[in-house]
């Protein structure tokens, strides 16, 4: 038997020493990330096999194209929406299939904080923004002013 990895190496009773998912400092593979199985049975045909990452990708589209068509704020706020929903569907479902890139904790961090970044961005777009926050408004005055 040869083993690549003397740390991960397993013991006389065949179990592995170390069972973590982290890899050492330098490593020659990552490791796949939870929940990366395909989210229908293998026989099913690929975009039902990959139905997650497909329904944030298509909403996104679309807000994309409500962009292009000079509907800015609905356009974003459907950007916004669509990385919310990757991260409730990462929270939520065990295998995301292509969602899932980092540990469930990172991507629902990631498309979370950036799904809700954008939906703040696109309610504070002028003319006639939805959402005011009074400490911007002071900040930008005091930048400009000194």
């Amino acid at each position: 038997m040869t083993v690549r990895d003397p740390v991960s190496a397993p013991d006389a009773s065949g179990r592995p020493r170390r069972t973590t998912r982290r890899f050492p400092l330098f490593t020659r593979d990552t490791a796949r990330p939870e929940g990366g199985g395909r989210a229908a049975p293998g026989d099913a045909p690929a975009p039902a096999r990959q139905w997650p990452i497909l329904s944030v990708l298509l909403t996104v589209g679309a807000g994309l194209l409500l962009t292009a068509l000079d509907q800015f704020r609905l356009g974003t706020l459907l950007v916004g929406v669509a990385l919310v929903a990757g991260a409730v569907l990462r929270w939520l479902v065990r295998d995301v299939g292509m969602l899932a890139v980092r540990s469930r904790f990172t991507d629902i961090v990631t498309y979370g904080g950036m799904g809700l970044a954008i939906v703040m961005l696109a309610l504070m777009v002028q003319p006639k923004p939805l959402l005011e926050i009074p400490f911007l408004k002071d900040t930008l005055h005091f930048t400009v002013d000194s």
